[in-house]
């Protein structure tokens, strides 16, 4: 797992960058908050620890960002100071966990481990293709932070397009996976599910595309 340590004390940047790389972690660590947020902004990290006190870009003003460029990245928070107010900030800019200074390595990394599990079991349940959000668990549809009902049928055709986003699915294969082998192909029951779903997509149906003659897809980003 790739980690960025965004660190300005020169020991403990150190510490943690030789802590965290004899854990098996590939880490990258800089002290300045500027270059911080480029390689945060540029390069796919697993975790990001962000100390919130920097030199540039302070911590806070990093994670805001990110998060506002949609920029999922797992962050710790460090902060040397223990006031609730700082913390619930730092959560509530988009951060996934935080620790106090002065804290122990293993600490550290047990909770990069804890953050990387909780993280794979939401993503084996969320299916996204653009601004569609598919949560398998809840059943729920959301787009643009919208939630939006969907019938059981329109779920699952609409699930049967996000799992294999730009693949071409002909309207045989929607029959088979979403009704099984109970109706006749030759009705146009595909079309009409189709059309009921680009209503409630609303301006995310441009994703739904129609390959005249063939069946439909949802475009990839």
């Amino acid at each position: 797992m790739r980690v960025l340590v965004v660190e300005d004390e020169p020991k403990l940047g150190a510490f943690l960058k030789r802590g965290l790389g004899e854990a098996g972690f590939e880490v990258h660590h800089t002290p300045n908050g500027d270059e911080g947020y480029e390689l945060a902004k540029e390069k796919p990290w697993d975790v990001i620890v962000l100390d919130i006190m920097l030199p540039g870009r302070d911590g806070l003003s990093i994670l805001k960002q990110l998060r506002k460029q949609r920029n999922a990245v797992p962050v710790i928070l460090l902060t040397a100071r223990s006031e609730l107010d700082e913390r619930l900030e730092g959560l509530d800019c988009g951060a996934d966990d935080y620790l106090t200074k002065p804290f122990f390595l293993e600490e550290l990394i047990a909770r990069i481990h804890a953050l990387i599990r909780r993280l794979s079991r939401d993503q084996l349940s969320l299916l996204e293709v653009g601004p569609i959000k598919l949560n398998l668990l809840t059943r729920e549809l959301e787009i643009e932070g919208q939630a939006i009902e969907l019938t059981t049928r329109e779920f699952s055709l609409l699930e049967y397009l996000c799992r294999s986003p730009g693949r071409i699915l002909s309207r045989t294969q929607i029959y088979e996976r979403v009704w099984g082998y109970d109706f006749d192909p030759r009705t146009n029951l595909v079309d009409v599910y189709v059309g009921r779903l680009r209503k409630k997509l609303g301006a995310a149906s441009e994703w739904l595309e129609t390959v005249r003659g063939v069946g439909y897809r949802l475009r990839k980003e």
